[in-house]
């Protein structure tokens, strides 16, 4: 994680080759779906491969763009995704076969199987071979609306799993504050029931493709570390991804821009607990963008 987090991959891989090494016929089906390791070490090339996505939603867009790739190599993809996101990721290139996951055994034959974030230790990914031509989902934008007003949609709780990505309800409808945007409230779950009714827009979606659609109307997405920051940057929308001070190793260290996703900016916590100063800064940017429309 130390190496990844520094941007040094091929340290990082020599890491996992010897974690490899050493956990060679042990299993880890006694642990959490996605703490399971699955990948042997077998080679792809020719062979029927099937895809675990046992991470998160989030997880699963962002690491999707590595279909492509197994393809190039494999004689057949399939990939075994959350059925929620099975209608978006129709649109992936590199996939033969998509199947709904399921608690059970996948549903199909193959010859190696791998788990989806296993897949840039396996391609030895590198910042510089890092697969980021976007878009690599595709869906078509929804009407857009008339006016000059830049549209910004707003996500600002994340899963309960980890607390410390969510912004309080209070701080982040103060960006309802800022003169001159069109706020977009794309939150869902009990979080959209604590929004203030007068600020903004309610215009978010469950449906994986109505919200991609919405997206694509807007200007603008300011979310935290969570899926629809990753639905946004897959479909090459600019979105603006609010961290915490220890934020995730995908986002590296000392980075305001991601590698992951071109049209992405990183706004971070500099002190744990503290988002008053990240918010401060993306109120400022927002006014900004607004006075150049």
């Amino acid at each position: 994680m130390r190496h990844m987090r520094r941007g040094d991959f091929g340290a990082a891989w020599a890491v996992s080759d010897a974690v490899l090494r050493a956990r060679a016929g042990l299993s880890s089906t006694h642990l959490p779906r996605h703490e399971q390791w699955i990948w042997d070490g077998t080679p792809l090339a020719g062979r029927r491969v099937l895809i675990r996505c046992y991470h998160g939603l989030g997880d699963t867009l962002q690491f999707v763009r590595y279909a492509p790739l197994v393809k190039t190599v494999a004689s057949e993809v399939t990939l075994w995704a959350p059925p929620a996101l099975l209608p978006l990721l129709r649109t992936a290139a590199g996939v033969d076969r998509l199947l709904p996951l399921h608690d059970g055994a996948p549903d199909v034959d193959y010859d190696v199987d791998v788990e989806l974030l296993e897949l840039p230790h396996i391609f030895r990914t590198t910042l510089e071979t890092l697969p980021a031509d976007i878009p690599y989902l595709h869906v078509p934008p929804a009407p857009r609306p008339s006016g000059d007003a830049p549209r910004v949609g707003l996500v600002w709780r994340a899963g309960d799993w980890d607390a410390r990505r969510s912004l309080p309800t209070e701080l982040a409808a103060t960006l309802a504050d800022v003169p001159g945007i069109e706020l977009h409230v794309l939150q869902r779950g009990p979080a959209r029931d604590e929004w203030p009714a007068a600020a903004g827009v309610l215009s978010g979606s469950d449906d994986i493709l109505e919200l991609g659609a919405l997206m694509r109307t807007l200007d603008l997405v300011v979310s935290v570390d969570s899926m629809p920051a990753h639905l946004a940057g897959a479909l090459g929308v600019p979105v603006w991804t609010l961290l915490h001070a220890q934020a995730d190793w995908r986002w590296m260290e000392d980075r305001a821009d991601s590698p992951w996703y071109p049209t992405m900016r990183l706004f971070r916590q500099q002190r744990p607990g503290r988002w008053e100063p990240a918010v401060r800064r993306v109120a400022d940017e927002l006014a900004a963008l607004a006075a150049v429309r």
